[in-house]
């Protein structure tokens, strides 16, 4: 297998997508001379032009609307926000254009578009650059959610993405991009609606997706040191969800903790946690349980950043006291 960088495997995915297919294109700011802000889209210009890397003004609800009339007229756009939080500027396009629109006309306009960049917390970018969307996006039929973690559910998840006809919110961490792991050679897709297990355990299932596992898996690698044998469940997609891989997993370890990098409050661990309780209550031996981000506005200053989301710390506290 090759070893690529969460950066490297998304440029492969899309460039490769796009050497297949002339209708795809990827458009957003900074993507084409620049080579996009972190550099995801680097030799895309050279390779496919300016008529298929477009570089934007900053205008998140224009560059959005336009890549919604192009799904609508047999076009593929990928539009990259430079971070998720810029997507509010264009949550109308979104929501009630992309959303809605295969559904209001009755079949008569697949809306294949893409919506990608980074989310969540970055490295002390404070406030409004540091939110998690999966919730928000989530809520709304006809959108499919998607968090990939490693760069190989990246590549796979991505060109399933571009290939799907229904509008995809791909949620990348920024801390991420510069993350390796191996990604196998050739073409291969993952399926939207399947979770990954990354960690084999019997007492405790972790379930969690995207950068929140930098805190998952080497928390669980400690616990095991104790003896304490966590399974760690990556839902990689969050809407279409793998109900079945989360049962399956809370049936066999009788316990469930969920770690998640965006707030309490309407949270989509809220919605984990209802499927578990409803339809593995007779399983459990104890509550099921969230750590997330604290119930504030991210800080900027570094310490209290840090102390707002999720650790180890947290995710081993909490992994005992549920296992006394």
């Amino acid at each position: 297998m090759a070893v690529l960088t969460y950066r490297e495997a998304l440029n492969r995915a899309m460039t490769e997508e796009m050497e297949k297919d002339p209708n795809i294109f990827l458009m957003g700011e900074e993507v084409g001379h620049y080579e996009g802000a972190y550099k995801v889209s680097q030799g895309m210009l050279a390779k496919f032009g300016e008529k298929r890397v477009i570089d934007t003004p900053i205008s998140e609800n224009g560059f959005a609307g336009v890549g919604v009339g192009a799904a609508m007229v047999g076009l593929r756009p990928i539009i990259e926000f430079m971070t998720w939080n810029f997507s509010l500027v264009a949550i109308d396009q979104i929501i009630n254009s992309a959303a809605k629109m295969n559904y209001m006309s009755a079949g008569q306009f697949p809306i294949p578009i893409v919506f990608r960049g980074a989310g969540g917390a970055g490295g002390r970018l404070a406030a409004q650059h540091s939110q998690s969307f999966e919730s928000w996006y989530a809520h709304i039929p006809g959108l499919k959610v998607l968090a990939p973690y490693t760069p190989a559910d990246a590549y796979g998840l991505l060109k399933t993405s571009i290939r799907d006809n229904n509008p995809t919110i791909f949620i990348e961490s920024e801390v991420l991009y510069g993350s390796k792991g191996e990604v196998p050679e050739g073409e291969f897709l993952i399926p939207m609606g399947k979770s990954d297990i990354k960690r084999e355990g019997t007492q405790l299932t972790i379930v969690s997706w995207s950068r929140a596992l930098m805190y998952v898996l080497p928390a669980a690698e400690k616990l095991a040191k104790e003896g304490i044998s966590v399974e760690v469940l990556d839902l990689r997609s969050i809407r279409p969800l793998d109900e079945e891989g989360i049962l399956a997993s809370v049936r066999k370890t009788n316990r469930a903790l969920i770690v998640e990098e965006g707030w309490n409050v309407a949270g989509f661990g809220a919605q984990v946690a209802y499927q578990i309780q409803k339809d593995a209550f007779d399983y459990l031996d104890a509550p099921v349980e969230r750590i997330t981000q604290e119930d504030v506005p991210m800080p900027y200053a570094a310490n209290l950043e840090k102390l707002s989301l999720p650790s180890e710390e947290k995710i081993i506290k909490k992994v005992r006291e549920m296992l006394k």
